[in-house]
Order: structure tokens, then C-alpha cells, then sequence
């Protein structure tokens, strides 16, 4: 048990600088369709003892992470909303009922839910039913 501990420990943090081509192609496919005019600043892939993920940062602040398969897990834009591709259509409902004229700055999924961070300084859980289950400001 403990060497497992220690193994997991020694590997956190390992960001390694990697090039597009190292990406997986999902995830080079999605800046391509998605980030084409932005000029990359920096991409990384950190391997831990189970998985695998990369981060993308644009040179405007704007950064993208994907899994090890390639799919995006995590959107944030520092001076214009998300793009509307990463928004699923029932969460961009809800918000244009509830929260209109407020853009989405981040947005972060993972198996269970959907987290979005609002320009208005709320952050918005939906479960994967898009379900409201949490509001913090």
C-alpha cells in the first residue's frame, strides 16, 4: 500500500511541455473546429500512475483540458464567453431563462456532473440530467 502511496505522490505534479501532434487526434480535432485563430502558448500532458491528461493555454489566457482520450473535461475563456459547442443545449436553456444576458466563462464535466461558472460571478452545478444541484456565488 505504501509504495503505491508513494508512487502516486511522485507523480503528481509531472507536467511534461508536449507538441500538438502529441495530443490525442480528438483533442487535436476540437482546437482545429474550435480554437483555430488562437495562437497556443503552451500544452502540457500530465501523466499520473493511472491516467493520462493535457492542458492546452492560449496566448490570451484561454486554456482547454482533455482527457487521455482526447475529450474535453474542462473551457475557460478569460475575455469572451465559451463557445456555445461545449454548452449541451438543456444547461444553455437554463441559463437563458434564468440568467439572461450572462455568458458562461468556464465550464468543467467530469461522470457525474457539469459545472459552469457564470460572468456574474455565480458558479452552477447540473448533475447529468442537467439538473440544478448546486448554486455558489
Amino acid at each position: 500500500m505504501c509504495c503505491v502511496v508513494f508512487s502516486t505522490m511522485a507523480y503528481a505534479g509531472n507536467d511534461k511541455p508536449i507538441v500538438k501532434g502529441q495530443l490525442p487526434k480528438a483533442a487535436q480535432q476540437i482546437i482545429d473546429k474550435n480554437f483555430a485563430d488562437k495562437k497556443i502558448a503552451m500544452m502540457t500532458m500530465e501523466a499520473g500512475v493511472i491516467d493520462k491528461s493535457y492542458d492546452v493555454v492560449f496566448a490570451d489566457g484561454d486554456k482547454i483540458e482533455f482527457d487521455r482520450k482526447g475529450r474535453w473535461t474542462s473551457v475557460s475563456c478569460r475575455k469572451q464567453p465559451v463557445p456555445n459547442v461545449f454548452i449541451p443545449a438543456k444547461i444553455a436553456s437554463y441559463l437563458k431563462d434564468m440568467y439572461p444576458g450572462v455568458s458562461i466563462r468556464k465550464i468543467e464535466k467530469d461522470d457525474k456532473d457539469y459545472d459552469v461558472e457564470l460572468s456574474n460571478g455565480l458558479d452552477i452545478t447540473f448533475n447529468k440530467k442537467f439538473q440544478v444541484i448546486e448554486i455558489d456565488r
